[in-house]
């Protein structure tokens, strides 16, 4: 199993500007802070009275220098500094985030343009989709489908697709995952109450329906439907441990109510039915990790008919994401040109043309080997090393890409290494272990997959220049 092959390890109220200069203004006027007036035994003075002068600076004010300039308190021109940059902040932050949801509401309305054509231009979609899809409105579940292969780019042939698509799901889980008692063993329903029903009337003690030795629970023979369902049951229980770890923090995953129990149920049946259909690979530990980006896109589209047939869609786009790296995960073909060693040599490949001096400090230095770290990175498509909602918005950007996942999956690879070039720079084989099974999350992510499209990973011929 993967696991034992990789054995890894009330916010403050905003100050008001200037309060003593206000308060004082007001005091002298007679007022108080709320603009009633004080009574005027406080303030009376009688005719003739002197008063004491005012000091300048008493009450805040501006005063002049000697050479009539203007300066402030030195007390409160510090405070008044602080202000000034924290309002200044303050605005840069709101013009940020302005910009930003002016972004996001123009890609949503370019992605639902796009998405409603009748003929969808596939390139465009995967432009768009490459700067992350907008949450919401069901657009990436959608998109999704679509870079996958599963929904074709004609609008009017969607339905009929994905009709056929599922009634083929439903009669593979018929097929493979029923319980043999189930089956009635598989003479007509007419036909058995027919005999069941001749056996009766005749005299005598009652007949039981005949049971061949193939159909027997203790049949051990190798074509029986028994023996072929006990022998799946330690699957059974391998996935139903590792659904139960899948984002532990999500309640979609882990809680223990009836939603999060259908969920588990569901991707359990995709796995089962995956291992039953590819007995060469079976089951792996860690494919539960996949597939749960997939199913909790599918699952919550707001599309209710696709949200009802998420396990469906979910198993079919399962299937297709691995069918570019399935090799990886059959231990048989880990030396082969399609097995991971030789995807590990290729990103190490791709680091050496890209920094030359990082590769050389990783392999000779501090001794560093991509089986080390990147393993992990490719088999699950880095769902291990980033927070789900970064997940989703990386596989976004590996979905769109023209050449297939495992390409813009090695650059994204080469490109974290990029990012966290002057700790691995500076930190011995520990260190670096350390940091790259544990990768930062105080990366900024748009920055890490602009590094990863400016890679291009032929290596014999580019040279990132940074």
């Amino acid at each position: 199993m993967l696991k034992d092959r990789l054995k890894l390890p009330a916010s403050d109220k905003p100050g008001r500007i200037f309060p003593d200069r206000l308060g004082s203004l007001v005091m002298v006027a007679g007022l108080d802070e709320k603009g009633n007036e004080i009574e005027r035994s406080e303030f009376e003075v009688e005719s003739g009275e002197e008063l004491e002068a005012i000091k300048p600076g008493a009450l805040g004010f501006h005063r002049e220098s000697d050479d009539g300039g203007e300066v402030m308190d030195d007390g409160k021109d510090e405070n008044d500094q602080r202000i000034r940059k924290k309002m200044n902040k303050d605005a840069a932050s709101t013009s940020v985030s302005v910009l930003k949801s002016i972004s996001l509401d123009e890609k949503r309305s370019d992605l639902e343009y796009e998405l409603s054509r009748r003929e969808i231009n596939l390139e465009k979609l995967r432009r768009i989709a490459s700067t992350g899809i907008p949450d919401g409105g069901g657009l990436r579940a959608t998109a999704w489908k679509l870079l996958l292969g599963y929904l074709p780019s004609s609008h009017d042939l969607w339905e009929t697709q994905l009709k056929e698509n599922r009634q083929k799901y439903a009669s593979m889980k018929e097929e493979l995952l029923m319980n043999p008692s189930e089956h009635i063993w598989k003479e007509p329903t007419h036909l058995n109450s027919t005999k069941q029903h001749e056996d009766n009337n005749a005299d005598g003690p009652l007949r039981r329906q005949e049971i061949s030795v193939e159909d027997h629970p203790l049949s051990l023979d190798k074509e029986s439907l028994w023996r072929q369902y006990f022998q799946h049951t330690e699957i059974v229980e391998q996935i139903d441990r590792d659904l139960q770890r899948t984002h532990p923090d999500m309640p979609f995953f882990s809680a223990e109510t009836s939603f999060s129990r259908k969920n588990r149920e569901a991707m359990k049946n995709i796995l089962l039915l995956f291992a039953k259909s590819n007995p060469a690979i079976c089951y792996v530990q860690g494919m539960n990790e996949v597939l749960a980006p997939i199913y909790f896109v599918f699952s919550t589209d707001t599309d209710k008919q696709n949200a009802a047939n998420a396990e469906a869609d979910s198993f079919s786009c399962f299937v297709r994401i691995l069918g570019d790296s399935v090799d990886h995960f059959c231990q048989q073909l880990d030396n082969s040109s399609s097995g991971i060693l030789a995807t590990l040599s290729r990103l190490s490949d791709i680091l050496k043309v890209n920094d030359e001096q990082l590769w050389h400090h990783l392999e000779f230095i501090s001794k560093v080997k991509p089986q080390f770290y990147a393993f992990r990175w490719i088999t699950l498509l880095l769902t291990q090393e980033f927070k789900f909602e970064s997940i989703l918005r990386i596989w976004d950007t590996i979905l769109s890409n023209t050449f297939g996942v495992q390409d813009m999956l090695l650059r994204i690879c080469c490109a974290m290494l990029l990012c966290v070039k002057s700790r691995l720079l500076s930190g011995d084989f520990v260190a670096n272990i350390k940091l790259l099974q544990h990768y930062p999350d105080d990366i900024n992510l748009e920055y890490l997959l602009q590094v990863a499209q400016d890679i291009c990973p032929d290596t014999s011929s580019y040279i990132l220049s940074l």
